[in-house]
């Protein structure tokens, strides 16, 4: 998946586990309960990971589980709401281009988005979670 340009000056990775997923179709931020904080090498290893995560085709729900909020020394750069479902992931913020905002499709299928989906449930518990998709994608 591109990620904007600008994901190269991200300094903090703030992860949300949505709990309202509906209002994400258009909403200014991603919120929920916030569950976790990348910095410095673990962000630049989970923005590789997401960088990583190969086209697929999306499907209609985008419920989205999981949620980022990439910020770097100024302030915000982007935000990411992903649907390990329906294989979307909606994509926005003052850094990121017109043209690449909104909705892409991934293969949540795919071993990136397999690990990245991992790595967003060790944030809930606090320990590596198990590999692979289902409960609370």
């Amino acid at each position: 998946m591109p990620l904007p340009i600008t994901h190269e000056n991200a300094e903090l990775v703030e992860v949300v586990r949505i709990l309202d997923p509906l209002r994400h179709y258009s909403a200014e931020d991603v919120s929920g309960e916030e569950t976790g904080v990348w910095e410095g090498a673990e962000a630049v290893r989970a923005l590789t990971l997401i960088g990583a995560l190969p086209d697929g085709d999306m499907r209609r729900c985008f419920n989205p589980g999981w949620g980022i909020r990439v910020h770097g020394a100024t302030g915000p750069l982007f935000r990411l709401a992903f649907c390990f479902e329906c294989h979307g992931v909606r994509l926005w913020g003052p850094a990121v281009p017109a043209g690449q905002e909104g909705f892409h499709a991934f293969d949540a299928d795919s071993v990136p988005a397999r690990e990245l989906l991992r790595r967003l449930r060790a944030t809930r518990s606090g320990t590596p979670g198990p590999s692979g998709r289902g409960g609370d994608q």
